[in-house]
């Protein structure tokens, strides 16, 4: 429903006017233009359309100087120019963009000392709150209970249950690429992946043959772990081959590896995806849109992770507090390297 025309102007535009132009309380306008949840997606709409029509911008030092806020908070990284930081980052900013909050982004390079410097330089300007994003799924060391600020751990879970982690849900990840492979028609299916030190290795691989025994089935050999690169991709295809030349699939735990099983099947002569299916994971475009044919992948939904902790650190500075470790779903993106076996 798009508000109605309102009434010319000759002062300027109130909160009040807002809600009234959108046919809402003024509670609710205000929680719809400070990004909170507990507003329907359609109504926030038409609040923030009514916003416009207005030029309504609320006084953002009043504001804060009510609620005791600033209207700041910190973005944390220990990996900015990581593949997997930057779509989290964008996400959580696209939700503080949408409550007028400014963020502060500090890159702590994997350094704890450096990553201290920068929450107590956070903390010094006073910010509502902080997100703290990790470079891998595997826990780290929380920033600890004595700040005075809410914090929300985004990617990497804070090995303190107390408080709140939201992340990729890995082992259903695993699960939904081979449940994808098998509707396919594929039968024989081998895994090759990356660092087993890595928490989303192991996960999906616990994933996927969870899938897989559901179905009767288990891998074609042992899982293959070793390294995050396209180089042991070719090299663990090979040794795939050598042994199982009869294998119909291979899920790939990085798309990186994906490239480099795609490139050893051609050269032995086996068609992707006719002869034997290829899956990847992290749906990194630069390689999954490059690959010939194009590669199937799981999308982590990084984006939604970095959304949804900006959310929850909304309600936490609202003071709606939660703690524990939330996992979102990922999903499959269908490309041209697996299809159904006829």
């Amino acid at each position: 429903m798009t508000p109605a025309p309102g009434p010319a102007r000759s002062h300027t535009a109130t909160l009040t006017d807002v809600a009234r132009l959108a046919g809402v309380s003024v509670a609710t306008a205000s929680k719809a233009l400070n990004g909170r949840s507990q507003v329907r997606a359609e109504t926030r709409q038409r609040v923030i359309e009514a916003a416009e029509r207005l030029s309504f911008r609320p006084n953002q030092l009043a504001r804060g100087l009510l609620a005791g806020r600033t209207g700041t908070v910190g973005l944390l990284t220990s990996d900015l120019e990581g593949r997997f930081s930057i779509p989290i980052l964008m996400g959580a900013e696209d939700a503080f963009g949408a409550g007028e909050v400014a963020v502060f982004l500090c890159d702590a390079r994997g350094d704890a000392i450096r990553e201290q410097h920068h929450v107590r330089a956070l903390l010094g300007r006073r910010v509502d709150g902080l997100i703290v994003v990790g470079s891998r799924t595997d826990p780290r060391p929380s920033l600890g209970r004595d700040l005075p600020v809410p914090v929300v751990y985004a990617y990497a879970p804070s090995d303190d249950p107390a408080d709140l982690s939201i992340v990729p849900d890995n082992v259903d990840a695993g699960r939904i690429a081979v449940e994808h492979l098998l509707a396919c028609g594929r039968t024989r299916i081998a895994h090759i992946t990356g660092d087993p030190g890595y928490l989303a290795a192991r996960d999906r691989a616990d994933g996927a043959r969870a899938a897989l025994a559901g179905a009767g089935l288990d891998f074609v050999g042992e899982p293959r772990f070793a390294e995050w690169s396209e180089g042991w991709g070719r090299a663990a295809t090979a040794m795939l081959l050598e042994r199982h030349a009869d294998v119909d699939a291979v899920l790939c735990g990085s798309d990186q590896i994906a490239r480099g099983v795609v490139e050893i099947l051609r050269e032995r002569g086996h068609r992707v995806p006719e002869d034997v299916a290829v899956m990847g994971f992290d749906n990194w475009q630069v390689l999954t849109s490059a690959s010939r044919p194009p590669l199937t992948s799981v999308d982590m939904n990084l984006e939604q992770v970095g959304r949804a902790a900006a959310q929850a650190l909304f309600g936490a500075i609202d003071g709606i507090p939660r703690s524990g470790v939330e996992t979102l779903p990922c999903r499959v993106v269908i490309r041209g390297s697996t299809a159904h076996l006829s």
